[in-house]
């Protein structure tokens, strides 16, 4: 790892070196804060858990290969090389910043409400088409993830395209201190993780945060048709770059054309591409009105960063799905939109939107939405009475909260006399839903599954899978 020596290290994160002087100029070759995944030459951050100790696996990690690891503690008669701290999870965050700071990388900073994972993964894709790209894995976008992603860069890397996830105030200034973003994308502000930030304005404010530590020379990329992010009006002395629909001061989209759940096509106008081209026209291969939001994004950090109209097509076009976010499978006899990774009203609502254009009958399965603060049940109603103006055949829900989703759809059924007719089904837990599914279900059904992490609804999707009508 470039410029990472133990020399070096050991300044970074104001620690105590033990061990041969001799070892102290050598750059490792890995971090890590997971003992089985040690490499030779490596180094082991030993983090106390809520469950595991790490330096109970220091001697294990050094018999593994590495070269030093990092403890809060004095290792009597350890002669190989560690250096001491007071926090190992400051000294991760600390060491991610400087090796950061070693690379010659541009860096795509992504945040918002929701939509973050989607827009990463969008814009990754178009950056490809010219660049060598690396992006967030997974779920790796708060305070350890994070710089465990950005360990993973290397001096042949050209872009970096990280999702940086927060639910406190100054979570977002620690991450952009890692980070140092040259082009900032916010997706939106919406209803997450308000027992913390309790207002949108509170969210707006611990989202913008982004800025603090971003290169004073970069971009900044919002969607226009936000209502909080239309407040942003400079950002170290330069305009926002915006996208939008019914926003068309900026980058906007027209000419919407869904294709189902084979995606949406849309012309884009005001971009200015390497080639010259304001205007051209766009498919997205994955269902959803919101990825015309994610797809208008991507082609501005592309155009920002050089990328020809052609290429931002194919890009676009080349996008693809991953598990627990918009995937679609079809097996067994279904059509399954997975997209149980995590949940919120403005994504429940947004993924509502995506089964009503199936074509064939359509099922919602939904479970409870957490971290929504003291007005949580009326969420979920809200949300059940947002399906009851969709075309959407059955609903069943898992979970206390959930059950109001139920209620709502029930609410709005029994009040409108012209809505779709939505047969309802509602579980106290996953379990006992997932005991009586099989009897709900038909051979052809077009199935959103959709909860909060927490839910684990993965095991549905699988279930779902293999279920036997």
């Amino acid at each position: 790892m470039k410029g990472m020596t133990i020399r070096a290290m050991t300044q970074a994160c104001h620690g105590i070196y033990h061990g041969d002087e001799g070892a102290v100029d050598i750059e490792i070759s890995a971090i890590t804060t997971d003992s089985r995944k040690i490499q030779k030459n490596g180094m082991f951050i030993a983090i106390c858990g809520e469950k595991s100790d790490g330096h109970d696996y220091i001697g294990k990690c050094f018999d593994d290969g590495a070269l030093c690891c990092i403890s809060e503690r004095e290792l009597p008669g350890e002669s190989r090389p560690y250096i001491q701290v007071e926090s190992s999870l400051t000294a991760l965050k600390q060491l991610a910043a400087y090796y950061r700071q070693q690379l010659d990388i541009k860096v795509v900073g992504i945040t918002g409400s929701v939509g973050k994972t989607s827009t990463k993964e969008t814009i990754a894709s178009v950056l490809a088409q010219k660049y060598k790209v690396k992006k967030t894995q997974g779920n790796f976008n708060n305070e350890i993830g994070l710089p465990l992603t950005v360990f993973t860069l290397e001096e042949s890397d050209e872009i970096a395209v990280l999702e940086m996830g927060i639910s406190d105030f100054g979570e977002m200034t620690r991450l952009t201190a890692i980070a140092c973003p040259d082009v900032c994308v916010i997706t939106n502000i919406g209803w997450c993780h308000l027992e913390n930030l309790k207002t949108r304005d509170g969210i707006l404010k611990a989202k913008t945060e982004i800025f603090n530590h971003m290169n004073p020379d970069g971009i900044v990329i919002v969607n226009g048709d936000d209502d909080k992010l239309s407040t942003i009006s400079q950002v170290h002395g330069k305009r926002p770059l915006v996208f939008g629909i019914s926003n068309k001061d900026g980058v906007y989209a027209d000419n919407i054309k869904s294709l189902g759940l084979d995606g949406t096509s849309f012309t884009i106008h005001g971009i200015k591409t390497s080639d010259n081209y304001s205007t051209f026209d766009l498919t997205v291969p994955v269902p959803g009105h919101h990825m015309v939001y994610n797809a208008m994004a991507a082609a501005l950090v592309g155009s920002v960063l050089g990328l020809s109209s052609i290429e931002i097509e194919r890009g676009v076009k080349n996008l693809k799905t991953i598990a627990g976010r918009n995937n679609i499978i079809k097996e067994n006899g279904f059509t399954i939109i997975d997209d149980c990774y995590n949940a919120n009203p403005v994504s429940m609502k947004a993924s509502l939107d995506v089964l009503d254009t199936a074509i064939g009958r359509k099922v919602a399965i939904l479970g409870s939405m957490f971290e929504l603060g003291e007005n949580e049940k009326q969420m979920h109603y809200d949300v059940g009475m947002y399906l009851g103006t969709k075309d959407i055949d059955v609903l069943i829900t898992a979970g206390e909260l959930a059950a109001q989703i139920a209620e709502g759809t029930r609410a709005y059924i029994d009040t409108n006399y012209n809505a779709h007719g939505c047969e309802v089904h509602d579980f106290e837990t996953r379990d006992d839903m997932l005991k009586c599914i099989g009897h709900i279900l038909k051979t052809g059904d077009n199935i959103l599954i959709k909860a909060s992490h927490g839910m684990e609804f993965t095991k549905v999707v699988e279930d779902v899978k293999i279920i036997n009508l």
